[in-house]
């Protein structure tokens, strides 16, 4: 027996290596055992000419491979012992180091499906177990049970700056998810014998593992199921509805899930594609189920691909601008600065894009807020705000509209400069008044002039009562004294 130490193809040590006994299926006749066997009768200037190669390409030297069987029969039952050592699952988890003259042959053996699922297909594609064998090998590694969300309960958990977990049996995994990947874009891929296997219930299993903490598993996912949806329009409809699913759970249930983000990136390339006029069912689904995920705690995970998509609504069909500023205005946070921020970036993706018949229909909702964010004590929602003014298109939208809009936001913007400690929230109020100005200078002064004199009016009012108050409190020190007296 020979054992001897190699390194996995991730570049780590294995420990040693039994190479005359390598992992094997069952079965009185293997002739994946018996090429393993014979490829060892080597003459001694062969074994030192195999001194030079590395320990993955001495692996795979022993491993028998397809490309070398030239009869048919055999290549095939080869196939099925190739499969079968795949479906062999490690416990990388629990038993980190076990097994590994198996794992070790099952990436080799991984790596060479893959190759040829790339370069030369019909090497495989023939054989009437194929898809059978191909799809067992995909449910055994790919489909299983996730371990519960480690950060479900912490409420701090930022998945941008926290490392997530990742899954530990990945050297494996993600070889079959680019098998997987090959074999959907393979250009002999015959999509009507592919329907029996990929159905509702493949895409519904792939929809769940979205819940995967690895970001890695989750980016392959997004590519398979993309796949999946441009391969087979009957599944589409499905594959939309589930994703519906997954939302509303996480909306109105959960409130927790790892793969809103990657959906809502998915869906972007799905609503990039929607035909002219939109469905009567897509609308409902931007007002129902994506217009409710600005409610979630957990926003910041997954804004900007929720934003993306509404602006992809938007540019498809104007006329449901309005619909969605008043949704978004339902939904603004009252005492979340962070979230606020991020509502108002969406606001100004929405207005850089909106035709200018559809602005007039928003924009005494949309100043109103704005006036109310640039009141703000918290700077960076003042700040954001006023940023607005920086964006030539939406001045000239206000330029256009600026009769009804400067009434609007003039008393946020004439106040005291003082009353800002930030520096930068008074150079950008000045920014704002200054073009406000160039805009229209006669209604500017006629602003200015009624704000002075409501000012006054104000300032009256109060002093007024202020000396009613003094007046009441005299009569109660008189009345004290003539009781005492």
């Amino acid at each position: 027996m020979k054992l001897r130490p190699m390194l996995d193809l991730d570049g780590e040590l294995i420990r040693n290596l039994d190479i005359d006994n390598l992992p094997t299926s069952h079965g009185s006749h293997d002739i994946f055992n018996e090429t393993v066997i014979d490829s060892f009768g080597q003459s001694e200037n062969e074994n030192n000419s195999l001194d030079n190669l590395s320990n993955d390409q001495k692996l795979q030297n022993r491993i028998p491979k397809l490309r070398d069987i030239k009869d048919v029969a055999e290549r095939e039952l080869l196939f099925k012992q190739k499969i079968e050592q795949c479906c062999r699952i490690h416990d990388f988890r629990n038993n980190p180091f076990g097994d590994d003259e198996f794992r070790a042959a099952k990436k080799v053996t991984l790596i060479e499906l893959e190759d040829i699922m790339l370069e030369d297909p019909d090497l495989i594609l023939p054989f009437e177990c194929f898809f059978d064998e191909i799809f067992r090998l995909f449910s055994a590694n790919i489909f299983r049970s996730l371990p519960p969300n480690s950060n479900q309960n912490v409420p701090e958990f930022d998945p941008e700056e926290d490392e997530p977990p990742l899954e530990p049996s990945w050297p494996h995994l993600q070889l079959v998810y680019n098998l997987l990947i090959r074999f959907l874009d393979s250009l002999k891929f015959d999509d009507n014998r592919a329907k029996t296997y990929i159905n509702n219930k493949f895409v519904l299993k792939l929809l769940n593992l979205f819940e995967s903490e690895d970001p890695r598993e989750r980016d392959y996912l997004k590519t398979i199921l993309h796949r999946i949806y441009g391969r087979f329009p009957g599944l589409r409809s499905y594959i939309r509805c589930q994703i519906n699913n997954v939302f509303f759970s996480f909306i109105y249930e959960s409130e927790y899930h790892n793969g809103i983000s990657d959906l809502l990136e998915i869906l972007g390339s799905i609503i990039n594609g929607f035909v002219l006029p939109l469905k009567e069912e897509h609308k409902t689904f931007l007002l129902k189920v994506l217009m409710p995920l600005h409610k979630a705690r957990t926003l910041s995970a997954y804004h900007a691909q929720l934003a993306y998509c509404i602006v992809q609504f938007i540019e498809k069909d104007q006329t449901l601008t309005k619909p969605v500023v008043n949704s978004l205005l339902r939904y603004w946070p009252k005492v979340h600065s962070t979230k606020e921020v991020m509502f108002l970036n969406e606001i100004e993706e929405i207005l850089e894009i909106i035709e200018p018949s559809e602005f007039q229909k928003v924009m005494v909702v949309i100043f109103r807020q704005l006036s109310r964010c640039i009141r703000s004590n918290q700077f960076q929602v003042a700040e954001r705000a006023l940023y607005l003014w920086n964006n030539e298109y939406i001045l000239s939208l206000i330029n256009d509209n600026v009769q009804t809009i400067l009434p609007i936001v003039f008393p946020a913007l004439h106040i005291d400069p003082n009353t800002y400690w930030n520096k930068t929230i008074r150079g950008l109020i000045y920014n704002a008044l200054k073009l406000s100005t160039e805009m229209n200078q006669r209604l500017f002064h006629d602003l200015v002039q009624q704000h002075s004199a409501q000012k006054k009016l104000e300032a009256d009012s109060r002093e007024d009562k202020d000396r009613q108050w003094r007046r009441i409190q005299e009569m109660a020190i008189e009345n004290a004294r003539a009781n005492s007296g």
